[in-house]
């Protein structure tokens, strides 16, 4: 990042020029930092991308004060990205993505009005400040102007190693566990069990030291977990399932994230 004071925008992509940009950041994320890959992935193009990014909303925090040379519009570079998939769009993807790796059936069957959330990142000079509230804050814009209910969506641990990440993982099903009927399950063949350690052998702060940024922002709003994880060796990740009943959230913590990007 330059020496200036980052200037944000929050926008959807309106274009395909927006969403190559947003696709070049989830390649140096995604891809380089985290040595993932997939299908659809373009390295000679360095654009990390599937088959329902052109289904999707696409979440852009453009930081105008950081000059980029593949910026969407030249005035400044793509910094933050989220991508959405409201339910009502299914007709044109057949499945959320994230069933590919969860039963989603307690969801779908819910008769709430669903919004999966993915491919959430920042690039890494905007991590650790207000970057996330701005995301999060337009997150919530989003959100309430078109009535969504319930949000969901895979958020990551890196690395595959289910037994190092034994702590967070058995700490976030004895303490965060959805309700049953909120309540996703991972898919054989790479589900696993969360509960690796007994609820008594867990030192809660420890493990939850050890648990991501997004996941903790997620269970700040009162977001849960499904039921197992799911490893990802295309991604080099293990994958929790994260729910979130937009109707029971804090106003109070809305209001934080809100005020965090105003300041």
């Amino acid at each position: 990042m330059s020496g200036d004071a980052p200037e944000f925008e929050l926008r959807l992509a309106a274009s395909a020029a927006d969403l190559a940009a947003a696709q070049r950041l989830r390649y140096e994320v995604f891809v380089e930092e985290l040595g993932g890959d997939g299908e659809m992935v373009d390295h000679a193009a360095r654009r990390e991308a599937d088959a329902f990014d052109p289904h999707c909303d696409h979440l852009l925090l453009i930081d105008r004060a950081r000059s980029a040379d593949l910026a969407p519009d030249g005035g400044g570079a793509v910094v933050g990205v989220y991508r959405l998939l409201p339910g009502e769009r299914l007709a044109q993807t057949g499945r959320f993505y994230t069933e590919g790796e969860y039963d989603l059936t307690p969801l779908k069957t819910s008769d709430r009005k669903l919004l999966e959330l993915g491919r959430s990142c920042l690039a890494p000079a905007y991590r650790g400040g207000i970057a996330m509230y701005h995301l999060w804050g337009a997150l919530w814009d989003y959100v309430e102007a078109r009535g969504i209910e319930v949000l969901f969506g895979t958020a990551s641990f890196h690395g595959t190693d289910t037994a190092a990440l034994a702590a967070p993982l058995s700490m976030l099903h004895h303490n965060h566990l959805a309700p049953e009927a909120l309540r996703p399950a991972a898919l054989p063949p790479h589900g696993t069990a969360m509960d690796l350690l007994p609820e008594a052998a867990l030192n809660r702060a420890e493990a939850m030291r050890a648990v991501p940024a997004l996941i903790k922002a997620y269970l700040r709003l009162g977001g849960w977990v499904g039921q197992g994880a799911w490893v990802d060796h295309a991604f080099n990740t293990t994958d929790v399932c994260l729910v979130l009943d937009a109707t029971q959230v804090s106003p109070r913590q809305v209001a934080i994230y809100r005020k965090g990007r105003s300041g």
